[in-house]
C-alpha cells in the first residue's frame, strides 16, 4: 500500500473524500483503500462583528489516499465526478515520498489555532470593532501571526498612540 496524491477541481475535496468512501463500502474495497485524508486548517472570519470559525484546505485540489492500487482501482477512483487525475509521472499514479506524506500527516494531527482569513500587512489601516477602542481607526505597525496579535498606532486626542489588540478585534477598511 502507498499514498498517493489525487487532484480534484478546486473545491471539491470533501466531495471527492465522500466519493471515495461511497466507492470502499458499495464494493468491499476495505483492505485496498484505507486512508483517505485532506488536510484543512481553521479560520476566523468577522462578519456584521460576529465571527466565524471554517475550515479551509490546506492543499486545495488535492486528496490523499493510502490504496493498494491497481491499474482497474486507478481508472475506477479517476472516474469519480470532480476527480481530475492521480498525481505522477508519465500519466501514470506515482506514489509518495515517506516524507511527504509524513509532513501531511503531522499537519492534520498537530492543527494549529485558527489563523485570520484575512492576513494584515505594516502600514495598513484597519477599524477597530470591539474593546475600549472600538470605532477607532489604526494603521497596523506590526502583526504577530503566533500570538495573534496586531500592533496599531491608535490616534487618541490627536496624538498617535500605540496599542496592542487582537486581530479578531478588527476589520480592514475597504
Amino acid at each position: 500500500m502507498y499514498w498517493y496524491a489525487i487532484q480534484t477541481y478546486f473545491g471539491s475535496e470533501q466531495a471527492v473524500k465522500r466519493g471515495i468512501e461511497n466507492l470502499v463500502r458499495e464494493h468491499h474495497l476495505e483492505e485496498r483503500i484505507t486512508d483517505i485524508v485532506v488536510p484543512t486548517e481553521d479560520i476566523i472570519e468577522v462578519k456584521n462583528n460576529k465571527k466565524k470559525i471554517s475550515e479551509r484546505s490546506l492543499y486545495p485540489g488535492y486528496v490523499f489516499v493510502k490504496v493498494d492500487l491497481d491499474t482497474a482501482l486507478w481508472h475506477t477512483i479517476q472516474s469519480l465526478p470532480k476527480v481530475s487525475r492521480f498525481i505522477g509521472e508519465s500519466k501514470k499514479p506515482t506514489p509518495l515520498s515517506e516524507a511527504d506524506i509524513n509532513h501531511i500527516i503531522e499537519k492534520v494531527q498537530n492543527r494549529a489555532a485558527p489563523k485570520p482569513k484575512i492576513i494584515f500587512e505594516a502600514g495598513e489601516v484597519v477599524r477597530i470593532i470591539e474593546g475600549p477602542f472600538a470605532n477607532f481607526t489604526g494603521t497596523v505597525e506590526e502583526y504577530d501571526m503566533e500570538h495573534r496579535k496586531l500592533k496599531l498606532n491608535v490616534s487618541i486626542f490627536g496624538r498617535s498612540t500605540p496599542i496592542e489588540i487582537l486581530y479578531s478585534q478588527v476589520e480592514k477598511i475597504v
